[in-house]
């Protein structure tokens, strides 16, 4: 079945086409959106959250982007809107523990994304949690491609952005990573 045979029967409410999607495309999902939001549970909720709103919203995909781009965009925004609630109630508990009205909210202290070797669990969480210091353009950028494996192409699409914007992007995040590791790790030859 040709891509576009698949789309029109997603669009029709065919629900074995619908079944073949999650079964193709749900660790795609949830590890873009575990990368992003770093937290299993929360993940593996949002994970459902974006495949309902694709089978609510495929009829209006217009194939304007390849069906895999589309879905990064929609598991993206997902994670990127929980994450902006996240702050914001993070904030508002850190307010009301500064006024002496309730407890002050603590970091997650570990994460461990599951296509991480166990012996560079340590570093990929410090990396994680440094990735998320990162301006969102360029975790984005950064999360795609090395923790996604997406060619630059395929990211600059997803994003929406060219192909010199994204290279530009990844070379910032590189950047500000290696500034904000550079105490933990000690160069081979200097």
């Amino acid at each position: 079945m040709s891509e576009q045979d698949f789309i029109r029967a997603l669009q029709n409410g065919d629900q074995l086409a619908f079944k073949q999607l999650v079964e193709s495309w749900q660790n795609m999902v949830f590890n873009t959106v575990l990368s992003i939001v770093q937290d299993r549970q929360e993940a593996e909720d949002l994970s459902q959250e974006v495949f309902i709103q694709i089978y609510q919203s495929v009829k209006d995909f217009r194939g304007e982007a390849k069906l895999s781009t589309w879905m990064y965009r929609v598991a993206l925004t997902k994670a990127l809107d929980a994450e902006r609630k996240k702050k914001t109630k993070k904030r508002m508990a850190n307010l009301r523990s500064w006024i002496g009205l309730g407890e002050k909210e603590e970091n997650l202290a570990h994460f461990h994304h599951p296509g991480v070797a166990l012996d560079n669990k340590e570093r990929a969480a410090l990396l994680f949690r440094t990735m998320q210091q990162l301006p969102e353009n360029q975790r984005i950028a950064f999360t795609l491609i090395k923790a996604e494996g997406l060619s630059y192409e395929e990211t600059a699409t997803i994003m929406n952005l060219s192909i010199k914007a994204v290279e530009a992007l990844m070379h910032r995040a590189k950047e500000n990573l290696r500034q904000k590791l550079k105490h933990y790790y000690t160069p081979i030859n200097k």
